[in-house]
């Protein structure tokens, strides 16, 4: 997901770079914030699932080949990436019959809702509000469904002894990181683009 989400933006910042030109146009803008969406809500259930693989590998380790089958994988995998598409029609829908109008130049080497609310001819308030309720709305509850993900385990962490708990801790150390590095960055995200829609 990393690797797509990165090719989406790269090969428009080199082609940019290289030939001297800021020029970007609307339907590439358009496939650039359907392709950024669309990974950033798989990635972020994503997280959910791999909680979810971690709570069954340190409170049912006797259980995990028959619950984290072939199958269960797929389907968690597949439902990610349609909960994720579905996020990125969202946003797309809010954004896409909007009339544009000016000189229709953003100040950045990506399309992003944001700048691109700054060249609506209407006011975009509303939809910034609404662009701003989604992605905080499925951050905030996959955020609090990770918490309480954790919490069970943590509950469970005091049945076992010390060397038990190092061993579950490792299981799930990285996956933790990855939970905070990529949170902390969506809330940064979404109280920027609050900071932008109110001042």
């Amino acid at each position: 997901m990393d690797v797509t989400y990165s090719y989406c933006i790269t090969p428009r910042l080199i082609s940019n770079l290289f030939f001297a030109e800021n020029i970007i146009s609307f339907d590439y803008c358009m496939i650039q914030l359907f392709i950024q969406h669309i990974f950033d809500g798989s990635e972020v259930f994503l997280l959910l699932a791999m909680a979810y693989e971690c709570y069954v590998a340190i409170c049912k380790p006797l259980h995990y080949l028959v619950i984290m089958r072939q199958r269960v994988c797929v389907i968690l995998l597949v439902l990610s990436c349609t909960v994720g598409f579905v996020h990125s029609v969202i946003q797309l829908s809010t954004i896409y019959r909007l009339p544009f109008c000016g000189p229709n130049v953003i100040e950045h080497f990506m399309c992003d809702m944001y700048p691109l609310l700054k060249l609506v001819c209407t006011d975009p308030y509303i939809i910034g509000i609404l662009v701003v309720a989604n992605g905080g709305l499925i951050c905030s509850i996959v955020f609090l469904l990770l918490l309480v993900s954790y919490g069970v385990i943590l509950q469970f962490l005091k049945n076992l002894s010390q060397e038990g708990r190092r061993k579950a801790l490792q299981t799930c150390g990285s996956h933790i990181t990855m939970v905070v590095c990529f949170v902390c960055s969506l809330y940064f995200h979404i109280c920027k683009t609050l900071y932008q829609l109110f001042y």
